[in-house]
């Protein structure tokens, strides 16, 4: 059964509802963490940093690079994961943007298999819109066709 997109004004990481829940979030493959809507999940829990950094870190090693997902337990029934959408950062001298709707789409798949397989929500900002430059009208159809299309509860929070 398919469903919709819920929005709702509020904090990302302070998820809605009840049952299982995995607040998804966009990171980029350069290992960095320190702009944007990290920092509130960092504000909350050393966690998915840690572990994010520890993955980029081991990165020979395991399945890191874009479109991958590492799934962070921050409390019993909630989970961060990180998925790996934007090809470097934006700097003063950078020519285009660095999300890449492929990479978000992969990661969606993949995140989509986890949260069937938690029985959980989904919770998020608008992934690949804030410092990835990315542009919502293309993110939100791969949201669609990756979770609510499978029967995935999908809340998005604007702050």
């Amino acid at each position: 059964m398919a469903g919709t997109i819920t929005y709702l004004r509020g904090d990302a990481t302070a998820p809605q509802g009840e049952g299982p829940r995995i607040i998804a979030h966009v990171c980029n493959d350069l290992g960095g963490w320190g702009k944007g809507f990290v920092l509130a999940l960092s504000r909350r829990w050393p966690e998915p940093e840690a572990a994010f950094r520890r993955w980029h870190r081991e990165r020979a090693g395991n399945d890191f690079g874009l479109g991958a997902v590492q799934l962070v337990r921050v409390t019993p029934g909630l989970w961060v994961a990180n998925m790996v959408g934007q090809r470097g950062i934006r700097t003063g001298r950078s020519t285009g943007v660095p999300v890449r709707y492929e990479a978000i789409d992969t990661a969606l798949a993949a995140l989509a298999a986890e949260a069937v397989r938690l029985g959980a929500s989904v919770h998020m900002p608008r992934i690949g819109c804030g410092l990835a430059g990315g542009r919502w009208e293309r993110i939100e159809p791969l949201v669609t066709d990756r979770l609510t299309a499978r029967g995935i509860p999908v809340t998005v929070y604007d702050h």
